[in-house]
């Protein structure tokens, strides 16, 4: 492993781990918060839990594609179609986490109407916009990537 992206595959992995606490230890947690409390909050709260446990799938996928990037940095791969793949990818999962936030969105609203807290609607915004950031940075960096790999490649045939 090169010394420039240890502390990065370091950092993947380290967020992967406390993602995956949170879904093992937090979120049951707030399960059992959300039994003790009125039958309809606790629909409410099983829904937004359920749809935290399905995005974490593509996070983890995201976080699995950063990591193989890292990998194609340390071989010298950095500019090639793998790395255009990876970041196809990582826009692909952080959209997809994004609009499912979206789509629960209106039970962000519930929850802020009937504990009279506004606080869970930017909640629910944060995830929102936080993975939207991501994707849009994904992008940006996949056509970049793919620039100058075009470049590159136009670079190689000119004698």
């Amino acid at each position: 492993m090169k010394k420039e992206t240890i502390f990065l595959k370091l950092s993947v992995f380290f967020i992967g781990i406390i993602v995956l606490a949170i879904c093992l230890f937090v979120l049951p947690l707030i399960a059992r918060d959300a039994a003790e409390s009125s039958l309809k909050m606790a629909y409410v709260l099983y829904s937004i839990l359920l749809v935290m446990y399905v995005t974490a799938i593509p996070f983890f996928i995201a976080l699995y594609q950063a990591f193989k990037l890292l990998i194609y940095i340390d071989a010298n791969n950095a500019f090639s179609e793998l790395s255009v793949n990876a970041l196809k990818n990582i826009k692909k999962c952080a959209t997809t986490i994004s609009l499912l936030y979206v789509l629960s969105m209106p039970l962000f609203y519930i929850v802020g109407e009937v504990d009279d807290a506004p606080g869970a609607i930017l909640i629910g915004i944060i995830f929102i916009f936080a993975p939207m950031v991501i994707a849009v940075f994904a992008a940006v960096l996949q056509r970049l990537l793919k620039n100058a790999i075009d470049i590159k490649d136009d670079n190689d045939l000119t004698i």
